[in-house]
């Protein structure tokens, strides 16, 4: 900002500049004494000598200008990629530190991350620096026409300020329009996403070409509002263009009159004519870059509900609960390697708690299962275990992040062979390691070098589960001692879910276990159920 004031200001002084030497060499043309030739090439013969400084000072006015632009335009790419850099690492830090946030889809936070911020190019290399020059170069520009003659100067003002009323009407326009044209294309990318999430569904069932007619309708919705937003921009480009034509007109027609009448000299006439435009071009023209910085702010609006979604507490200070290692406890449960101390949770928005007054502990090596109906908060509970939320009452108490692994319902998957997604867990597993943890997660025939595609394509439900527990083994391999799995034997068969449990109880850790599987329940050493009861209390059995 300081940068662009600078360089606004200095522009605006060789602009000034350039309009003096400009108007006193005209005005000397016709001010010079009879019998001079002024097209004799010849020195000494004419005026050419003095032309020849002239154009020399305007070269070096332009270039200077020139130069000027140049700083401008690259302090301000370097302020958005800075900017932008800064706004993806708050947003991604912000889905990190609240990975259960369903406000914003993958896809919608996906189209955010990538052309929604690069959107703030226009913002920071157009519009900014616009802003700057519009403060900047009328001001100094308006003094030199003011200095040099106050009618010209008084219509100057007057006129003036009609280019931002303008601006702001049309502003408010493009504004809405530009803010429906992101909701239109935020939907587009959700659709498009869950088209090609549940494609190979569609295609079992004989639906996936009906699909087509639904993606055509909001990819229709999606051109006519950015035909539309282009329509206004183009519009109100005419429209301030026209204006301040009119203006520099009025400014030019009194000018005229008075160089008639002799109310004016030639050279100050001269000279506020050619300042007049400069006073008003740097005004318009940020109307006309406006529209390049609706979209970008539009995104960067988006961007900060995000990361202040994040930031907003689910609750009030000092009803935040306690989250510490185990080192903290006493007495009994000091040997506990987790202990949950009646813990509750009630999600924003929601009309009544998803699980409230849950308590039990697991010592090293002990196999916990948390069981119960569905939608009782064995899930909520895991979840705040893992560090996904921060329970609304009682106490958490759990080893340290990196002595935790983890398998969830839907467990992720990245773009690679099965042995990449293994390694997730533990980067320096050897192939033999991952072929080994792959066959005591139930999964001894699957290869290794198997190609997996984004977000576990080619792998079944079944699969993918093989493939995450063995990803939490090897990094029980690496050190953790502590497991969480939410439903790990769920589309296994009986043999695969025997020898799951066999290489669970192997690793020698702590396991806390959600499963409704009879064949869990029966090797679990302590079974917790949660939302039995008639007030949702879990209770350890």
């Amino acid at each position: 900002m300081a940068g662009g004031v600078l360089i606004g200001c200095l522009t605006a002084i060789l602009t000034v500049l350039q309009a003096w030497v400009l108007s006193r060499a005209i005005a000397g043309v016709f001010d010079a004494a009879p019998g001079l030739d002024y097209t004799s090439p010849v020195p000494g013969t004419g005026a050419w000598p003095a032309l020849g400084g002239i154009i020399a000072t305007l070269a070096a006015i332009f270039g200077g200008k020139a130069l000027l632009a140049w700083l401008n335009t690259l302090l301000a790419h370097r302020a958005a990629a800075s900017v932008k850099s800064r706004l993806r690492r708050d947003v991604m830090a912000a889905r990190l530190a609240s990975p259960l946030d369903d406000r914003t889809s993958s896809a919608g936070l996906v189209n955010l991350l990538t052309v929604g911020l690069d959107a703030l190019d226009g913002f920071y290399a157009k519009y900014l620096p616009q802003l700057l020059l519009a403060v900047t170069v009328p001001l100094i520009v308006g003094v030199a026409i003011l200095t040099a003659d106050l009618t010209s100067a008084i219509i100057v003002a007057l006129t003036l300020p009609l280019i931002p009323v303008f601006m702001m009407l049309v502003g408010w326009t493009t504004e809405a329009r530009t803010a429906r044209r992101w909701r239109t294309q935020q939907r587009l990318a959700r659709h498009f996403a869950d088209l090609v999430a549940g494609l190979p569904t569609l295609q079992v069932f004989g639906r996936a070409k009906a699909q087509a007619i639904g993606l055509r309708k909001t990819e229709d919705a999606h051109r006519a509002e950015t035909m539309g937003t282009l329509r206004i921009s183009f519009l109100s480009a005419l429209v301030l263009e026209l204006l301040a034509t009119l203006s520099v007109a009025v400014v030019a027609v009194t000018i005229g009159f008075r160089v008639v009448h002799h109310e004016i000299d030639l050279a100050t006439a001269l000279f506020v004519l050619i300042l007049a435009p400069e006073a008003f071009l740097p005004v318009r023209q940020v109307g006309v870059h406006y529209h390049d910085a609706a979209d970008g702010m539009a995104a960067a609006q988006q961007a900060f509900d995000v990361i202040e979604g994040a930031e907003a507490p689910d609750v009030r200070a000092e009803e935040a609960p306690e989250v510490r290692a185990p080192a903290s406890l006493e007495g009994p449960a000091a040997t506990a390697l987790v202990r949950v101390d009646a813990v509750g949770h009630t999600y924003p928005g929601a009309s009544g708690p998803a699980v409230t007054g849950v308590s039990f502990d697991v010592a090293p090596g002990e196999l916990v299962v948390l069981t119960g109906p569905s939608g009782g908060g064995k899930t909520t509970v895991l979840n705040a275990l893992v560090g996904f939320l921060s329970p609304t009452t009682g106490t958490v108490q759990v080893p340290e992040r990196r002595r935790i692994a983890y398998v969830g319902q839907n467990p992720g998957m990245l773009a690679g062979t099965i042995a990449d997604n293994v390694r997730l867990g533990d980067a320096r597993a050897s192939d033999a390691g991952v072929a080994d943890a792959l066959t005591r997660a139930g999964a001894p025939g699957m290869d290794p070098a198997r190609t997996v595609g984004d977000d576990g394509e080619g792998l079944s439900a079944g699969e993918r589960r093989r493939v995450a527990t063995a990803r939490a083994l090897v990094r029980i391999d690496a050190g953790a001692d502590l497991m969480l799995l939410d439903e790990p034997t769920a589309g296994l068969d009986a043999e695969a879910e025997e020898a799951l449990l066999r290489s669970l109880r192997a690793t020698g850790v702590a396991a806390v276990v959600v499963s409704h599987r009879p064949a869990v329940l029966a090797e679990a050493d302590r079974v917790v159920v949660i939302g039995g009861s008639a007030n949702g209390e879990g209770g350890a059995s």
